[in-house]
């Protein structure tokens, strides 16, 4: 359609044909493909996997554009990538020539393929590593744990015997009544920045997880110019274990059903040498030989978790008065025909106690049959002194190292484990937000299955690198930008940050049949916020002003 238009400037008229627009959505969609572009995901993938020089795009930009889509938060499973590019500068966000339907499933799917033939864990962590020695990553601290992602449908494991077994195991998502595949992560504290993935079956138990995580980074932390720490929950602690943490510098949580740590933690309570961390925390330090391992164990008392013990613990108690009181009641009129049936009655109640100690009442009755017959009863106390410790010890956790003291003081080390939870256990938060990819493993090949996780992390590599380059932006500018409650803030989130980009499109039109481009939706936050991220990301939001570059919309 054409609509012509008349200009009346100083007695001349002008007669302006100008063609209906074309619109495509932008909104956050240029920080993501700047960000890959500035990251050189797409040739780090092509240098290592070939591709069909008949095909229209290559294997490194198939991954892309399912990065794209997964940080698209379209919630539009992978099946349907060509329908979520259709309203996309798709040659904007890629290069000239490439089309919404040259991300078709097959080819999609060929991609996933051939990850998987190349190595999904050697291929993350080949990019990861080149991506961090660019972003100057600081090194020391990682974060280890897992994970698990419950699908539907049925996996032949039979015919992709190379690859995980999707089946049932410990669900973490409390689906037990799904399959699941077990995802493992490292990840830099710097950022929470993954360095490495791996994808287990799913019914691979943590500790072996963390013992052949262990054994092989034995290797790469000491070949490292810089000392390396390795940060991880209990499941890291074990005797198995223990061969390959003596060569390693870690910092574990030890568990409760350690003999030693409940000892160390009733210890510390008696001796009372607390250390006062905060205001809510304080700690004390006992040197310790465990599995042959010299190390320190920091006991860390907190009122928070006192509180709750407390709490916990009194509801308890009260449960099980509850049952004794219904015992008593219940056996009030009803007796036994022998003593050892009462005998057996009240073991039953006893074996459901902690916090009580019992005496039994049985009495012996004749009834008008001449019949004896036996009632039983208990008298209750309160157990105090368990009480009390068990709250104590719920009050308490203990980290296990061997770095000495010299090098990381022991409040360096509480730091660096509270650390774990806004690094790895924040990327997987992300991996199973609905939005995100967790409703696209519509696949049937256990292979691709793999190869998404692959993409899913690689997304995560992008998304944290965008977060940390806007925070270190922000605060080496020492600027702000409004957050939810528009309050000023250094450390927002990218998902933040990509919905304050929302409504940024790209209108293409015809002005007397010249091209021109324009883009909508700017104003001066959009501006500053794309400044947050790098020379790639500028370059997309700014190209519509090179009267030069034509932008193919269909």
């Amino acid at each position: 359609m054409k609509i012509s238009v008349s200009l009346c400037t100083l007695f001349k008229i002008y007669i302006v044909t100008v063609s209906c627009p074309r619109i495509s959505v932008l909104d956050h969609l240029g920080v993501v493909a700047g960000i890959i572009k500035d990251l050189n995901i797409v040739d780090l993938i092509n240098d290592r996997i070939p591709d069909d020089r008949r095909e229209e795009i290559s294997t490194g930009e198939a991954i892309a554009a399912m990065i794209i889509n997964g940080l698209g938060f379209m919630t539009k499973p992978l099946s349907l990538t060509p329908n979520f590019f259709e309203n996309k500068p798709v040659e904007l966000l890629f290069r000239k020539g490439v089309k919404p339907e040259h991300f078709n499933r097959s080819k999609l799917g060929r991609a996933l393929d051939r990850v998987f033939a190349y190595g999904c864990n050697n291929l993350f962590y080949e990019i990861a590593l080149a991506v961090c020695v660019q972003e100057k990553i600081e090194p020391r601290f990682n974060s280890l744990d897992t994970t698990t992602f419950s699908v539907s449908g049925e996996y032949d494991s039979e015919f992709d015997q190379q690859a995980v077994r999707i089946t049932h195991g410990y669900s973490k998502d409390h689906r037990a009544d799904l399959k699941q595949v077990v995802h493992e992560l490292l990840v830099a504290q710097d950022g929470g920045v993954p360095l490495l993935m791996k994808s287990w079956d799913g019914n691979a138990n943590d500790n072996k997880i963390m013992q052949e995580r262990s054994k092989e980074l034995v290797e790469k932390f000491k070949s490292s110019e810089v000392p390396k720490y390795l940060i991880a929950d209990s499941k890291l602690y074990s005797k198995d274990n223990s061969q390959y943490l003596s060569n390693l510098n870690f910092i574990t949580r030890i568990p409760r059903s350690n003999k030693d740590e409940e000892r160390l933690v009733t210890l510390s309570f008696a001796t009372n040498d607390w250390v006062k961390l905060d205001n809510e925390n304080s700690y004390t330090i006992h040197d310790i030989n465990h599995y042959n391992i010299q190390q320190r164990w920091i006991v860390v008392k907190s009122n928070a978790a006192r509180n709750r013990a407390q709490q916990q613990i009194e509801r308890k108690v009260e449960e099980e008065l509850q049952l004794i009181n219904s015992f008593n009641k219940k056996h009030v009129k009803e007796t036994f025909g022998c003593k050892d049936d009462a005998e057996q009655a009240i073991k039953v109640v006893q074996k459901k106690l902690k916090y009580h100690d019992i005496q039994i009442n049985i009495s012996v009755n004749v009834d008008r049959n001449n019949t004896t017959l036996y009632q039983a009863q208990v008298i209750s106390e309160k157990l105090t002194n368990i009480i009390t410790q068990d709250i104590e010890h719920r009050s308490c956790y203990t980290l296990g190292t061997n770095i000495a003291a010299q090098e990381l003081s022991a409040q360096e080390v509480i730091a660096a484990y509270k650390r774990q939870n806004i690094s790895v256990e924040v990327g997987f938060r992300f991996l199973k937000d609905p939005i995100f990819f967790a409703s696209s493993f519509f696949l049937k090949k256990n292979s691709r299955i793999e190869g998404l996780l692959l993409v899913m992390t690689l997304a995560l590599l992008i998304y944290t690198i965008a977060q940390r380059r806007a925070r270190s932006t922000l605060k080496n500018n020492d600027e702000t930008i409004p957050n939810q409650i528009n309050k000023p803030t250094q450390k927002p989130t990218t998902r933040w940050i990509f919905q304050l980009l929302n409504g940024i499109n790209i209108v293409k039109l015809w002005i007397d049949n010249v091209p021109q481009i324009i883009i909508e939706g700017m104003n001066d936050l959009k501006n500053s916020l794309v400044t947050l991220f790098g020379t790639s990301v500028l370059e997309i939001y700014n190209k519509f002003l090179s009267s030069n570059y034509v932008i193919e919309m269909t």
